[in-house]
């Protein structure tokens, strides 16, 4: 489904779920829709570049939405990473009201304050649909919205990738000593736990990944998934493709609104706002698992390598993944994320260990 036919069809569902709650309420007419308010025009600043449909294209999902629900008195303009603001600069950017909206990846910005990672994900950590359970049932973006207060920001969920792959790398990796020395594009916590596994780490915007590993300034990078990888070539300059992405089981984007001006917000186009979000948020992991299957059997049948991390590298990287996720927990406000976080998912996945992973086993299988 392309992205104007997927915001199409959800218009439609949503007037039907409208309609539908006029309906339960006893309102025997057409539900209510606000058309009015002030003509408004924002600017969104997104942290990926306009190649990567998928990721960026969540961005203009939600800006699309919030013009049709608005009658297009609210109109939104995405900007691709480094138009407006360089790629990691998106948080400073929304917090000053340079622009009044972005679209990251909080993760980026750890090195202000490592609770910011619980915003994305942790290695180890949440699956998609465990974020999301937690973060809209599970007292999730309550906590984070204390914490993105400190910036001046509100934050939405606005899309996952789901589990990623582990990367490209044109070393083998047979176990964990084989790590020692090699460079690696790797941001967040994940980066954190290479580098104590002996990896030199670097952050490096998505559009400058292939250029790095093509010179040889770096051993290995990881970024999404099958389709982003297929797309930015780095099947062209690397040999091994590794899994799983043991640091991203479920990444998730936020939308970033400055406070202020959301503040400033007439109530239905906040109401409008929140709606478009959580749309973006389920376009973009629906559009993931629509487009890697495609695109991982091309890479396969092309003669890319594709390889398990070794047992002792993953056994290594998840102690290592504990021991730093704890030494956080002396700030409350960390602490109150992590335990919240953590108890969310030794619960759920109790459960999904029962029942999702014993059928996947079977299924998958065959």
């Amino acid at each position: 489904m392309q992205r104007r036919d997927f915001v199409k069809a959800a218009a439609l569902g949503s007037s039907a779920g409208l309609l539908l709650s006029s309906c339960a309420s006893g309102d025997s007419g057409a539900p209510a829709v606000q058309t009015g308010g002030p003509a408004l025009r924002w600017r969104l600043v997104s942290s990926y570049s306009r190649g990567l449909d998928t990721i960026y294209g969540a961005a203009e999902v939600m800006a699309e939405r919030v013009g049709n629900l608005t009658s297009g008195r609210f109109r939104i303009q995405v900007y691709p990473a480094g138009e407006l603001v360089p790629a990691f600069e998106v948080l400073e950017s929304v917090q000053k009201g340079t622009a009044q909206i972005g679209h990251t990846a909080s993760y980026y910005y750890i090195g202000k304050n490592p609770a910011l990672a619980f915003d994305t994900t942790v290695p180890f950590g949440l699956t998609a649909r465990q974020f999301n359970s937690w973060a809209y049932h599970g007292g999730g973006i309550a906590l984070l919205r204390a914490l993105f207060a400190d910036y001046n920001i509100i934050n939405f969920p606005g899309g996952n990738t789901g589990v990623q792959m582990g990367g490209w790398f044109n070393r083998e990796v047979n176990a964990v000593s084989d790590l020692r020395g090699l460079s690696m594009r790797i941001p967040g916590m994940g980066g954190r736990v290479m580098d104590r596994l002996g990896v030199t780490v670097q952050q490096i915007p998505g559009g400058e990944i292939y250029p790095a590993l093509e010179r040889g300034a770096i051993d290995a990078a990881e970024w999404v998934g099958p389709y982003d990888d297929e797309k930015l070539g780095f099947a062209q300059v690397a040999r091994y493709y590794y899994y799983p992405g043991w640091w991203e089981p479920g990444a998730n984007l936020s939308f970033y609104i400055n406070r202020n001006a959301w503040e400033a917000l007439p109530t239905h186009y906040q109401h409008a706002l929140e709606a478009a979000a959580a749309e973006a948020n389920q376009y973009m992991l629906s559009r993931y698992d629509a487009v890697n299957p495609a695109s991982f059997r091309r890479l396969v049948e092309g003669g890319t390598e594709v390889r398990a991390f070794p047992r002792d590298m993953l056994d290594a990287a998840y102690a290592s993944a504990q021991e730093l996720l704890k030494e956080g927990t002396s700030d409350p406000e960390y602490a109150r994320i992590y335990d919240s976080y953590a108890a969310w998912g030794r619960d759920s996945s109790a459960w999904f260990g029962t029942s999702e992973q014993t059928f996947a086993d079977y299924l998958h299988g065959h």
